[in-house]
């Protein structure tokens, strides 16, 4: 039986264009929100955000199963192929597309920018059943990712914010981060929750067994995600009651770049595997783990190096409502080149 995207995920588009309205309504008919949210600040962080920002992280981090990492270094070539798109070109071009599209506002390039060095760890896996992928694969090269973004987020962010712009001449581009900063946001907020997650299924599958854990527990804590999400989303657009007639034209000027990164890259990954001799569903496990994005991860850095209200978080949320319509018609392109070329 062909799986199907559960009610939540399958309407997420539409729940986050509720929330975004909601936000503007409640900024709209109760302007005070913004005095409140400052008084629930801790310094620059606001505390409810916070523990919103790592509960959204919590459940995709719980899900994945860390003990498959030996397993996955065992097949060298498809570890290999998966790190350089991820690493390399999923990053390479973002960055490239948010430089050619938003140069002139920075606020907005460097949002993309955030978005392309966070890779994928949580709806890959339901792009991957979606489109018959090999399951326990895209769950290896998941859980390579997590590590990988704990190690090496920081850097990167310094990397290819303060580094290569300033190399490449981008005079308009003034915006650097500290990688203090971005380090302390990763800690907070992908740190807490990968070691909640990790202790969670450590603990419960000893306790109760993974199948318990799989069926049980995981589907319990799934819809925090969303929930936290959306929250963050009210949040936010509640502040923005001064830019509301410009964001219809914001949303389009950042949803242009990120359509054309989703669509590139998995038909260059799915490409690449093919030439590679990569069967069909280890292919379609590392073209989806290629395509997708972590923007959990690039919200939480956001807002808390540039604030709830800044270009940068804003981008960040407009990530997901793009995604989503676009990758259900990349899966239905990834079964239709299986049929096609009968891998």
């Amino acid at each position: 039986m062909q799986p199907k995207l559960k009610f939540l995920d399958r309407y997420l588009t539409i729940w986050i264009f509720l929330a975004m309205a909601a936000g503007i309504g409640l900024g709209y008919f109760f302007p005070s929100i913004s005095q409140i949210t400052n008084a629930l600040s801790v310094g620059t962080t606001n505390v409810p955000l916070a523990i919103g920002l790592i509960l959204m992280m919590y459940p995709p981090l719980a899900k994945v199963d860390y003990s498959l990492l030996p397993q996955a270094f065992r097949d060298k070539k498809v570890i290999a192929i998966s790190l350089f798109l991820n690493w390399f070109v999923g990053t390479a071009l973002m960055f490239g597309l948010a430089v050619l599209f938003l140069r002139h506002e920075p606020g907005y390039m460097t949002g993309l920018i955030l978005i392309g060095l966070a890779r994928c760890i949580a709806m890959v896996i339901v792009w991957s059943d979606l489109a018959k992928a090999n399951r326990e694969y895209t769950a290896m090269l998941v859980a390579l990712n997590s590590i990988f973004q704990v190690i090496s987020y920081s850097f990167l962010v310094w990397l290819f914010i303060n580094v290569l712009p300033s190399k490449l001449g981008l005079a308009n581009f003034n915006i650097s981060v500290s990688m203090k900063d971005v380090t302390e946001s990763v800690l907070t907020y992908l740190g807490i929750p990968f070691a909640a997650g990790f202790l969670s299924r450590y603990i419960f599958v000893r306790l109760k067994g993974v199948d318990w854990y799989n069926k049980k527990f995981v589907p319990k804590i799934s819809p925090i995600t969303l929930y936290a999400l959306l929250f963050t989303i009210i949040v936010m657009f509640s502040l923005k009651g001064d830019k509301i007639l410009e964001l219809p034209m914001d949303v389009l000027k950042v949803a242009i770049p990120l359509i054309i990164y989703f669509v590139f890259m998995f038909f260059v990954s799915f490409f690449i595997n093919t030439v590679l001799k990569v069967p069909y569903d280890k292919n379609a496990s590392i073209a989806f783990t290629a395509t997708g994005n972590n923007f959990e991860l690039a919200i939480a850095v956001a807002i808390a190096v540039f604030g709830i209200n800044s270009q940068q978080a804003f981008v960040g949320v407009i990530g997901p409502l793009v995604e989503v319509p676009v990758l259900v018609l990349l899966v239905r392109a990834s079964l239709w080149l299986k049929k096609k070329y009968k891998f």
